[in-house]
């Protein structure tokens, strides 16, 4: 007779989620659901919840690392978190972030840089920012085999040029430059292209616009998916808000609070408790202080 741990829970398997899958919900307009994850538990947590897809965003250089933006974040540091996630979940489509200048010096670097997230990070796809100008680095890498997802609007890569953290696409140059840019990545074969920080009216014409999904991020429901950064849904990053997160929880909160009381346990020495100890039988114990006393 099997045994089963009281507290386990029965997780039915999940199809591999593809390039494919994404195509054929955009047909049918079935919302696509998009996080991020860094690390081994959440990525299995994500998984197990039921996302379309995960991805490791070089976001990690704020919410994990503690950098001030993006731009410090490495090949090294993206391929190391990108391996934890990829043994974590197995279900959904795992998108790796090309970090910045992995993919801006040349095609040859863009194609040499996408290819590690596959063969080391285990990761299906990779994502990069930009919109003409990436074209021949995209074209690249899809000509090797590897799907790639277009960025377009606020790319965080390029903080500086663009005077900060500032929403694009809204006046009707950007806006047609956007639109351009998205039909370009297209053609180019993005699988798929997420927007961010743009006007809302904007995302839900481009994603009309294009025969490939996209994902929105602070874009408006009119995109085919969305993507929210894991730390931010769970209230674990301490420094802002962006004002299209929804936050689902406030575990920074929560963390502060469980630290604080197992400090408070510990000056109290109410922890450990007997229950969190390991103990001797009394003739064991009985014995060996009668060898000690020998000895003396």
């Amino acid at each position: 007779m099997s045994t089963v741990p009281k507290n386990s829970t029965s997780i039915p398997e999940r199809k591999k989620v593809t390039t494919r899958t994404f195509h054929r919900k955009k047909v049918k307009r079935e919302p696509i659901t998009v996080l991020t994850a860094y690390d081994y538990p959440t990525a299995l947590a994500v998984d197990q919840a039921g996302v379309d897809s995960i991805l490791v965003g070089d976001s990690l250089g704020m919410v994990v690392l503690g950098y001030e933006n993006t731009l410090p974040v490495t090949m090294d540091d993206m391929i190391h978190h990108c391996k934890a996630v990829a043994r974590g979940a197995k279900a959904a489509l795992l998108i790796g972030d090309m970090p910045f200048m992995s993919y801006q010096v040349s095609a040859q670097d863009a194609v040499r840089n996408a290819g590690r997230f596959l063969q080391e990070g285990g990761m299906d796809a990779v994502k990069l920012e930009g919109g003409r100008e990436r074209l021949d680095a995209v074209r690249a890498i899809v000509g090797a085999g590897i799907p790639v997802m277009g960025h377009l609007g606020l790319t965080p890569q390029s903080v500086h040029q663009l005077g900060g953290f500032r929403a694009q696409g809204k006046t009707a140059a950007a806006a047609k430059r956007l639109l351009e840019d998205a039909l370009l990545l297209e053609d180019a074969g993005c699988f798929s292209i997420v927007l961010e920080s743009v006007p809302a009216q904007l995302a839900e014409f481009v994603s009309r616009k294009l025969a490939i999904p996209t994902i929105g991020i602070g874009a408006g429901a009119g995109c085919d998916g969305q993507v929210l950064v894991t730390h931010d849904l769970l209230g674990l990053f301490d420094r802002f808000i962006p004002r299209f997160v929804k936050q689902y929880a406030n575990f920074h909160a929560e963390m502060q609070r469980a630290f604080s009381e197992y400090i408070a346990d510990v000056q109290a020495k109410s922890f450990p408790a007997e229950e969190h100890t390991v103990a001797m039988k009394a003739d064991e114990w009985e014995a060996f202080q009668l060898s000690v006393n020998s000895e003396q």
